[in-house]
């Protein structure tokens, strides 16, 4: 699998031109595409959607879980069970194991910024025009939320462009299919989210503990909604501890990690709303 990922990326670096979003011309921003050699289907709709952006990209070949053995150094099976309320869960950890591996592949790179996309995303006309806007405000965050399958409050505190405005989310925001972030941000995750404890897009949403700052544009330019059937969570009723444990370890620690959650941005909030 290896070889073949390194084909891939090869053959797309010679193809299409470094500059990924060719209208944001003070920075460079590679766009990796998270696709499993066994969702052909998946790749030509975001190919499509891609080419209908003029957007290029970089195809980084997503890990397969079923080919990981347990125990597994990257996996905390600890953590996961008692702060996550799960089992060893190899879908999980593949789709965890290729977003970090985009983002090693950014640090690694001469780009200023990542754009990271899974491969059952829908994109928003106006996507590449609000990432500039946004990038006027980019001493604001370090990461930014193109997408959510959650229906949360978003305040806003910097206006982009129309109806669409940087803004800050108090609650839990889920979903990974579209993000961007800079260096620090990636230089951050790397550092902090191994071994896995929590799912990716619950990890990544910790900002205030992983030392760096998040914003969303909303309404999100990307739209997680799909008619693809999910790869990750297939095994979802059979991975979920329940009982009595359920209520001793992960309902204490979830209740923990929203009131700092909470508390970390109602501070941001008022910090943007009187710069």
């Amino acid at each position: 699998m290896q070889r073949h990922e390194s084909e891939s990326i090869q053959w797309l670096r010679l193809s299409v031109p470094r500059k990924l979003l060719v209208k944001i011309k003070e920075f460079n921003i590679d766009t990796y595409l998270i696709n499993m050699d066994s969702a052909p289907h998946r790749m030509a709709h975001m190919q499509a959607e891609l080419d209908r952006l003029g957007i290029s990209f970089i195809r980084q070949v997503g890990v397969v879980g079923a080919e990981l053995e347990q125990p597994h150094p990257d996996f905390s099976a600890w953590s996961y069970k008692y702060l996550h309320g799960r089992l060893w869960s190899p879908r999980e950890l593949g789709c965890y194991l290729s977003h970090l591996e985009c983002l090693k592949k950014f640090i690694k790179s001469d780009a200023d910024y990542a754009l990271i996309l899974e491969d059952d995303v829908t994109l928003q006309d106006e996507l590449e025009s609000l990432i500039s806007a946004a990038l006027v405000h980019r001493r604001d965050w370090n990461m930014l939320r193109l997408s959510s399958v959650n229906h949360g409050k978003w305040w806003a505190v910097r206006c982009l462009n129309g109806d669409y405005n940087l803004s800050i989310c108090l609650t839990r925001e889920k979903g990974a299919g579209g993000y961007l972030v800079d260096r620090h941000a990636a230089e951050q995750m790397i550092k902090h989210l191994l071994p896995m404890r929590l799912a990716w897009d619950i990890a990544f949403d910790l900002e205030w503990f992983l030392g760096f700052k998040t914003l969303g544009i909303f309404p999100m330019p990307i739209s997680q909604q799909s008619n693809f059937q999910t790869q990750i969570q297939q095994d979802l009723g059979q991975i979920k501890i329940k009982g009595i444990l359920k209520y001793i370890t992960v309902i204490p620690f979830r209740t923990v990690i929203e009131i700092s959650r909470l508390g970390y941005r109602v501070m941001r909030l008022l910090k943007l709303k009187l710069i």
